[in-house]
């Protein structure tokens, strides 16, 4: 007899002070009565990188080969690149990531208006904002390299 996994619901969101600037993502991982609360931050980086890397985060959590996850994302990049093949112009480094982890998935994406009252986006906004207003953020090498800073 196999046994039946619960949906595992990902909440994500990315977040940048300036674009580029400092950002940050936030991730919430609902399963069942399990929670888990994830976020990060760089010194220099875009909000759509931010985006994606909440979901390469969320989903590096996951320990479930072949989980299905239902992913909730404000990001119409994330959301229209996964659903409606939207090329990939930018961001290499991360989509490739994506990739990796999502061959081993069940994902459905759900796109949900931002800043609309939905405790779950809101909380992820909160983890992605005080993420990126930390002090001594690491730099985001795959941002620095596909937009190297003149100086």
């Amino acid at each position: 007899m196999s046994e039946t996994r619960p949906p595992i619901f990902l909440y994500t969101d990315g977040a940048a002070s300036g674009n580029p600037g400092p950002g940050g993502w936030g991730a919430v991982l609902c399963c069942g009565s399990l929670r888990k609360e994830m976020s990060g931050g760089y010194a220099r980086t875009t909000n759509n990188r931010m985006e994606l890397l909440a979901v390469i985060e969320g989903l590096s959590a996951i320990r479930w080969p072949g989980a299905r996850v239902e992913i909730w994302s404000d990001s119409q990049y994330v959301v229209n690149t996964v659903t409606q093949g939207w090329k990939r112009k930018k961001n290499h480094d991360l989509w490739a990531r994506f990739d990796a982890l999502a061959a081993g998935l069940q994902l459905n994406f759900h796109w949900l208006k931002g800043h609309a009252g939905h405790p779950e986006n809101e909380r992820c906004d909160r983890l992605a904002v005080a993420a990126y207003s930390k002090s001594g953020l690491p730099v985001d090498e795959g941002y620095e390299t596909e937009y190297p800073t003149l100086l």
